[in-house]
């Protein structure tokens, strides 16, 4: 991940339909964007529009694949397998992990660790 996302950040990520549909299908197998756009039936707009986004923040991850020919693109991959949003008395907290491992966590006032 480049750096924590804010609690706020991940919890506005996680309301978003199309957001949530693009990490569940990476989580399943790594895709092109045009691989996302089949998949879960948005448009290619679209998902360049959410990955962007993901991937800012750290929640994807991605690759350039080339092809025998020389064409390339970029391949996508959810970079945790696991969200924990915790209520506190002084709001929310997540954590995020993969394999176990925490990757990152957002403080209860929506603002990443210092």
């Amino acid at each position: 991940m480049d750096g924590p996302v804010s609690s706020d950040d991940l919890l506005d990520i996680l309301g978003d339909t199309e957001g949530r549909a693009l990490l569940t299908a990476l989580r399943r197998e790594p895709q092109s964007a045009k691989e996302l756009a089949s998949t879960t039936d948005l448009s290619l707009p679209t998902v360049y529009r959410r990955l962007d986004k993901l991937t800012t923040r750290g929640l994807v991850d991605s690759t350039t694949e080339v092809e025998a020919d020389g064409t390339h693109y970029r391949r996508y991959e959810c970079s945790f397998d696991e969200a924990v949003i915790t209520l506190t008395t002084d709001g929310f907290s997540t954590e995020l992990s993969r394999d176990g491992e925490t990757i990152d966590s957002g403080d209860a006032d929506g603002k990443p660790p210092e």
